[in-house]
């Protein structure tokens, strides 16, 4: 059988990077020939997750039809957040926590999708439903990535499963996860050494929102006036962006870790604009607005604006 490509989104955080790594993992021991790919470099956050567990970062790619037939998705489904020619092969596997949209397939597949806080949880689950030992240094992993994508489970998508997965492999890593998540979420919020135009595509997912194309980025960090001293570096990045892919409206959420909060840039159409203030019943005043309480794009910022497009 031929070798399959298992990768996550574009503009890859450590959830889909991980998750690429420990599905093609569990798929390697359960038969099936499988390599973990990546669509983009590793950020700051994951570079120091994979380099506390000593694991080489997956090879990055940007097309998959020269190199495997079959793929595997994690981390994502919409197609305009995957590879560029994800249409000329043939997903056999998806495991991923969000919404689906913009997916088809021609053939039967296996779909594991489920309303939890990290693609890791469900493959922690899978992991335990096959009865697949999780060594050491992927329980690290899979810990790392579920800490980033709940925040160290205070983010709203966190749920129960969550919590008992992320106590489950912080035993089989060996390492206390308050003070290494800690850790792991500061080394992702050293903003100063980037470019705007690095920062705001970091993290970054296209949305077509009742016809309109928005791009919704978000950043971490620990000290928000500073971040926001930037503030004209990341809105004159935003608009070059809009310009030059198409987008209607760019948001960037710039989220403090350790208040929970989030102040929300915003440059495009003012039409649109005006869609967002009321998605959020907030005034935008100096091109941004105050969301208190704000930290998940996918339950806390889509949503609303969803609703109101």
């Amino acid at each position: 059988m031929a070798k399959q490509l298992v990768f996550g989104h574009l503009n890859p955080d450590t959830d889909a990077i991980v998750a690429a790594i420990a599905y093609s993992y569990l798929q390697n021991q359960l038969g099936l020939e499988t390599e973990a790919v990546a669509l983009g470099e590793p950020n700051d956050e994951t570079k120091f997750v994979l380099d506390y567990f000593q694991q080489p970062a997956p090879r990055v790619i940007d097309q998959v039809g020269d190199q495997a037939q079959e793929v595997m998705l994690v981390d994502h489904n919409e197609a305009q957040q995957s590879v560029a020619d994800l249409k000329n092969v043939t997903i056999t596997h998806v495991v991923d926590h969000h919404r689906i949209a913009n997916f088809e397939t021609a053939a039967p597949l296996f779909y594991r999708a489920e309303p939890v806080g990290c693609t890791s949880t469900i493959l922690w689950k899978l992991y335990n439903e096959h009865a697949i030992e999780i060594p050491q240094k992927m329980a690290g992993l899979m810990l790392s990535a579920i800490i980033s994508d709940t925040l160290l489970l205070k983010s709203p998508t966190t749920t129960d499963v969550d919590r008992e997965a992320v106590t489950a492999l912080a035993r089989l890593a060996a390492v206390d996860y308050q003070d290494y998540g800690l850790k792991m979420l500061k080394a992702g919020t050293n903003i100063a050494a980037k470019s705007a135009a690095e920062l705001i595509d970091a993290d970054a997912k296209s949305f077509d929102m009742g016809g309109h194309q928005i791009r919704i980025a978000q950043i971490n960090v620990v000290d928000l006036p500073e971040a926001l001293t930037r503030q004209n570096e990341f809105e004159t990045a935003m608009q070059q962006s809009n310009q030059d892919n198409g987008y209607e409206l760019f948001l960037l959420a710039i989220t403090n870790v350790l208040d929970s909060d989030t102040t929300m840039v915003v440059a495009g159409d003012e039409n649109l604009q005006a869609k967002v203030s009321a998605a959020f019943n907030q005034q935008i005043e100096q091109n941004r607005l105050q969301l208190p309480g704000v930290v998940s794009r996918k339950k806390q910022i889509v949503p609303p604006l969803q609703e109101q497009f």
